[in-house]
């Protein structure tokens, strides 16, 4: 599959990625054969970019370190809590913990799967996508810095939950209503509930050098949960932005976060980050700086910059073949740009 602009999108074309909805129910299965009322649809939903299937690339390697049934877990999740907090209601912590619990299963057997965001956002379902990323990455980051089990679960809520602030209320950016602090209110009377996990909602938004919000805290006093949620926080914001610069590229978006190391972000905590995300994630198109132009369709874990590149040869508008350039192996060529 390819990702592709929903601008460029052609009634009859395959669905490469299944959609999810906002409570977790499938929006469009893999393998739905696209028509003009289903693209129109995901337009108006605010959905930007899909997979779509193209023979030419049906055999690439798309592994993800969450199932598709984790996901819809955690998503359904996701809009049972909001529903509850919107009407006023206490949350269940022990649903919480399962699909906790579920998620971390899911990291613990795929760590070695290096993380590539690539399911399809809409104005509905974001905030659900972006808890779950969130939770998903600062779980991978905490795993290569030694946590034990009980501390990964405790992140992973944290990160999970880091803004639940922001749900059955209208945002305010100043004082004691910034969702940090209501995150943070909500989170400390749940018995369940380690005091850690609430200063995860209190702290994702300090910075390092005391710029951050909303009591401007630095370093020393910031703990090492909220400072990995920090950084899985930022990268998905990058990749998913809805600011008028619209969104960044993995590479492009692991470049703004490394200006932030030791001012914004954790350094160590960075390091790790970068262990652990595909820079260049299969499917992209790229240009390389033998002037060629491919597909990205491997990833070499520890080399992140130097993906494996297939190149379709033409006849025409005829493919007739292909090749494929390890950049591992090529260390003269390199990514030029990224296309799409």
């Amino acid at each position: 599959m390819k990702l592709v602009d929903i601008e460029t999108v052609e009634p009859g074309q395959i669905l490469g990625k299944t959609i999810f909805s906002s409570n977790g129910t499938v929006l469009l299965s893999t393998g739905v054969q696209l028509t003009v009322y289903m693209i129109s649809t995901l337009k108006r939903i605010g959905v930007t970019t899909i997979y779509i299937d193209n023979p030419l690339y049906r055999d690439i390697s798309h592994e993800e370190v969450l199932s598709e049934e984790t996901k819809r877990a955690v998503i359904h999740q996701m809009s049972e809590m909001f529903e509850a907090l919107k009407s006023g209601k206490n949350f269940s912590s022990k649903a919480v913990g399962q699909t906790v619990d579920d998620l971390l299963d899911d990291v613990l057997r795929n760590q070695n799967i290096l993380i590539h965001l690539s399911d399809i956002r809409s104005a509905d379902n974001a905030m659900f996508l972006h808890a779950m990323n969130v939770c998903m990455i600062s779980s991978l980051i905490g795993l290569n810095m030694g946590l034990n089990m009980i501390q990964l679960k405790e992140l992973s809520i944290g990160a999970l939950l880091h803004d639940i602030g922001k749900l059955g209320a209208p945002e305010v950016q100043e004082g004691r209503m910034h969702h940090s602090w209501r995150g943070f209110d909500l989170l400390k009377n749940k018995r369940e509930y380690s005091l850690l996990i609430a200063h995860v909602a209190f702290q994702h938004h300090e910075a390092m050098d005391g710029s951050g919000v909303p009591r401007g805290l630095t370093s020393d006093d910031i703990h090492t949960y909220a400072k990995i949620t920090a950084v899985a926080n930022i990268y998905d914001n990058f990749i998913y932005s809805s600011d008028v610069e619209g969104s960044l590229m993995p590479h492009e978006a692991c470049e703004r976060l490394n200006a932030m190391s030791g001012t914004v972000l954790d350094h160590e905590v960075l390091v790790q980050f970068m262990r652990i995300v595909s820079i260049y994630p299969n499917g992209i198109s790229v240009r390389l700086s033998n002037r060629q132009t491919g597909v990205v369709v491997g990833q070499h874990r520890g080399l992140p910059g130097r993906p494996i590149v297939r190149v379709i040869d033409k006849e025409g508008d005829e493919a007739v073949g292909y090749n494929e350039i390890d950049l591992a192996q090529h260390p003269t060529v390199f990514i030029e740009s990224v296309l799409s």
